[in-house]
């Protein structure tokens, strides 16, 4: 049987428990700077595996399955900074707003989450202030020092999606994201598809808004930072082999990208 939810108490994350954030090569030379909001499948104790049997955290359900690894590798070939969630998306999305529904889901594609279910303002508030706020935080204040430095980062939104979702067959290996600023998704958009093996959605399997997305909205056009978001198929980086091959196409890739979008060669 799967563990019950345990009642909140005051905080949610227990003094030996890992912090929200993982930052990879802190000081990373590249303008590049790599973000990954579903990197892990943690849940706070306290949360009892929020009523749900082991199994589903194996699901895209509760992370975006290969991107820890892709992103890692990445950050080491470009020496590039990483800045890493490491609790499951089903204790909190830290790509939505935390206003909107989706933020604690009640119900993940078909998957009842019954330890999300009845809470109260109080424990909504816990999840935001100690997994949410200091993962976005952290985000932030790199921003901020690399800009006041005068290396104005470019914005690297990492994520992987599900090959079928609700019963549909999704086409794309590769998806490049952007909101009101397409530079960066159309260039690399255009050299994925000059590989000549990829099928790339742009803006596919999802198109980033204000409600359903925060980092890009948040911290790429709220600093005016030129930046992408990357949806790679998971069954394409769901083992090592399939990490190390996107991330040395990325890791070719993405600094021809963003020296197209940004009209000089980028680090």
């Amino acid at each position: 049987m799967p563990d019950r939810p345990h009642p909140m108490t005051t905080r949610l994350l227990a003094p030996d428990e890992p912090s929200p954030v993982s930052v990879t090569r802190p000081d990373g030379r590249s303008a590049l700077m790599l973000t990954a909001d579903h990197a892990g499948r943690r849940v706070p104790r306290a949360l009892g595996r929020l009523g749900l049997p082991e199994a589903e955290f194996d699901r895209h359900i509760a992370w975006d399955i290969g991107i820890a690894g892709v992103s890692a590798r990445i950050a080491d070939a470009l020496d590039a900074v990483l800045i890493e969630q490491v609790y499951s998306r089903l204790v909190i999305d830290c790509n939505r707003p935390p206003r909107v529904a989706g933020s604690i889901p009640e119900i993940s594609e078909s998957t009842v989450i019954p330890g999300n279910h009845g809470l109260s303002p109080e424990d909504r508030a816990a999840r935001v202030a100690e997994v949410f706020a200091p993962y976005h935080a952290r985000i932030e204040g790199e921003v901020a020092a690399r800009t006041a430095a005068g290396r104005r980062p470019i914005l690297v939104a990492m994520h992987s999606f599900t090959p079928t979702y609700k019963g549909v067959a999704r086409p794309w290996h590769v998806g490049t994201l952007f909101g009101r600023d397409e530079r960066l998704a159309a260039a690399l958009r255009d050299l994925l598809l000059a590989e000549g093996d990829l099928v790339v959605g742009h803006n596919e399997p999802y198109a980033v808004s204000d409600d359903s997305d925060y980092a890009i909205p948040v911290h790429g056009e709220r600093n005016g930072l030129v930046h992408v978001g990357i949806e790679i198929r998971q069954d394409l980086i769901a083992d090592r082999e399939g990490e190390t091959l996107w991330a040395a196409r990325l890791s070719r890739l993405l600094p021809l990208a963003a020296a197209a979008a940004c009209g000089h060669p980028v680090g």
